[in-house]
């Protein structure tokens, strides 16, 4: 038998939700900034002009990651305050923002808009389906996740049978 949910995760799941999306969202960014356009840099994230243009926009893209990452733990701060933090909807949403980013990078930024690619002088194939697999793999779970928890939101308020 599941645990009941209190009143305050009930009325707070979409916050723990988001919450859990902004983090994996920004903590993604942060690793895929600081592994591959710091240590191994392959790459930065628009390629298309000059290295100088290349660090700025990798910097935008550093503050987007942390201004994601630290709107959500102030968020989840808020949360554990109020006794509505709620661990499994927080880390379904958790792995569906990282999914969601990982798949958004690989397939719109790599591919359709060619800002930049994994790497550059290698067979980009196996690179793009690692990447793109596992983003599809983290989403699925975020979303299997996800819906556990939702299910447990409508039988809790009596909305199945």
């Amino acid at each position: 038998m599941k645990k009941e949910l209190t009143q305050e995760q009930l009325a707070y799941s979409g916050r723990n939700f988001l919450s859990g999306f902004l983090f994996g969202l920004g903590m993604v960014a942060f690793i895929d900034e600081f592994v591959f356009h710091q240590l191994l840099q392959w790459h930065h994230f628009y390629d298309r002009s000059t290295t100088q243009i290349g660090l700025i926009s990798d910097g935008l893209f550093h503050a987007f990651s942390w201004f994601a990452t630290v709107g959500a733990l102030f968020m989840l701060a808020d949360l554990r305050r109020r006794k509505a933090w709620w661990k499994k909807r927080w880390l379904g949403g958790t792995m569906l923002g990282a999914g969601i980013f990982n798949l958004y990078d690989g397939l719109i930024q790599h591919k359709l808009m060619q800002l930049h690619q994994i790497r550059y002088g290698v067979d980009l194939l196996p690179y793009d389906l690692t990447w793109n697999i596992l983003a599809g793999g983290i989403v699925i779970a975020g979303g299997m996740v996800l819906y556990q928890t939702q299910k447990q939101i409508k039988l809790q308020r009596g909305e199945l049978g």
